[in-house]
């Protein structure tokens, strides 16, 4: 069984237990207050699945709040193959590769590439260079 076979890849709902399981092993995290572990699972037939509710602040939230995969329509079960496939690559992976391979636009593969870089990279946003500026000065 290789590697890509893996139902996180898959099912979007797999994908996002998966997620929860790493970022958030002793329990949802509040994103906007920091509480862990506080929160209730939104339940009933207009929630969204992953939906939670901080019982300290009442801010609703999903664990991919503050994480590359924030604010996107594309499934996050083909954010996670985007992303397993451009770290596994040797040479790195063209967006028209990853467009044909997790099967979604060239466009929405280019997002993807781009979003997945710019994570990686050892820079602070420049909105958190100018905030610690402030501070100092």
């Amino acid at each position: 069984m290789s590697d890509f076979s893996n139902p996180i890849f898959h099912d979007a709902d797999k994908a996002r237990e998966w997620l929860e399981a790493r970022l958030w092993p002793q329990g949802p995290v509040c994103p906007h207050c920091g509480v862990v572990d506080g929160a209730t699972a939104m339940k009933g037939k207009t929630a969204r699945a992953g939906l939670y509710q901080c019982r300290s602040c009442t801010e609703q939230f999903t664990v991919t709040v503050g994480t590359l995969y924030e604010r996107s329509h594309v499934p996050l079960n083909k954010w996670l193959a985007a992303t397993y496939l451009m770290m596994s690559s040797k040479k790195g992976m063209s967006a028209l590769q990853i467009s044909r391979m997790i099967e979604v636009t060239y466009k929405t593969a280019w997002f993807m590439c781009h979003r997945i870089r710019e994570s990686l990279s050892d820079e602070e946003p420049r909105c958190w260079q100018a905030l610690q500026l402030q501070r100092q000065g």
